[in-house]
């Protein structure tokens, strides 16, 4: 089996940071694509950041371009989301995704989410 989990979210006051941590475990042959997704209260999920493997290509929704930061360890399976100048808007629980590839065969994978809420 595979697991993602995050951690590192919390309130904070806006203004503020916050950085996100995902682990990706279990029987894994190799790690694609990685991303950040959140989905706040009445809202569709939405993409936050994504990095490409090598991470030599890195994408982000325009509400946060200047403020978050991605980055990933490849050898510890790891996806890292730095938030800085944190805003209200912010305020989503934040997920974690991974394409990860088992028995040559790759799928997407998803954390269990954790809350980021942004005080005014």
């Amino acid at each position: 089996q595979v697991q993602l989990v995050e951690s590192g979210g919390g309130l904070v006051q806006a203004g503020g940071s916050l950085r996100l941590s995902c682990t990706a475990s279990g029987s894994i042959s190799s790690v694609g694509n990685m991303g950040w997704y959140r989905q706040a209260p009445g809202k569709q999920r939405e993409l936050v950041a994504a990095i490409t493997s090598g991470g030599d290509s890195i994408n982000y929704a325009d509400s946060v371009k200047g403020r978050f930061s991605v980055s990933r360890d490849n050898a510890k399976n790891m996806v890292y989301l730095q938030m800085n100048s944190l805003k209200p808007d912010d305020t989503a629980v934040y997920y974690c995704q991974a394409r990860i590839g088992r028995f040559a065969t790759f799928r997407d994978y998803w954390g269990q989410g954790t809350q980021v809420t942004v005080s005014s």
